[in-house]
């Protein structure tokens, strides 16, 4: 694994816990040799993965919309920083760019870039391994609702087990290292129970 999405919030969050696992897993991804792939900004979660990615000698490469970066909220320090046109664009890049994913504490930003990566790798368009850091028990409520879609067949268990849990750096990336995709028959792309179910045969 060369590089790595990181996912966060541009809040540091109201417990020391999340901007410490921030900088925690920055330091492992460094030490591991391997990059980091993130929004581009110097503020909150994400400012403290890079800073401490940084200082440790790993890559940092920033990817943030010029909206933003007119903001002045772009890390010009960072290794290589790339201005694009559009979130579209940016988690296009991101995703692109990286082996997996790992999730941090946010808000709906995050959310929906942990959510818009495991739905690719649901429906087979990438087969790398998404993973939430779950500091302080933040992604408890998430996974207790993920676990509700699969009782209620919305969710196949298949799809819930790619969700790559621990609350330890060092731990979630080995366990990267050993993740292994759904069989192919488990891609959801068009259910057989599902054509079967509305078979007018």
């Amino acid at each position: 694994m060369k590089r790595v999405g990181i996912y966060c919030g541009a809040s540091p969050g109201v417990r020391p816990d999340y901007i410490k696992a921030a900088a925690i897993l920055g330091r492992t991804l460094a030490e591991r040799g391997i990059a980091v792939v993130y929004g581009g900004g110097k503020v909150g979660m994400m400012g403290a993965v890079a800073e401490a990615a940084l200082g440790a000698g790993g890559e940092v490469i920033g990817i943030i919309p010029q909206s933003l970066f007119d903001k002045e909220l772009g890390f010009a320090e960072v290794s290589d920083l790339r201005v694009v046109d559009s979130m579209h664009e940016r988690k296009a890049m991101i995703a692109d760019l990286v082996d997996g994913f790992i999730t941090l504490p946010g808000g709906l930003g995050t959310l929906d870039e942990f959510f818009e990566a495991l739905t690719w790798a649901q429906l087979g368009f990438h087969l790398k391994p998404c993973g939430l850091l779950n500091v302080a028990h933040f992604f408890e409520p998430l996974l207790t609702m993920i676990d509700h879609m699969v009782v209620e067949e919305f969710m196949q268990q298949a799809h819930r087990d790619m969700i790559v849990v621990d609350n330890d750096p060092g731990a979630l990336l080995d366990k990267f290292a050993m993740y292994r995709p759904p069989h192919a028959d488990k891609v959801k792309w068009v259910m057989r129970k599902m054509n079967a179910d509305f078979s007018t045969d």
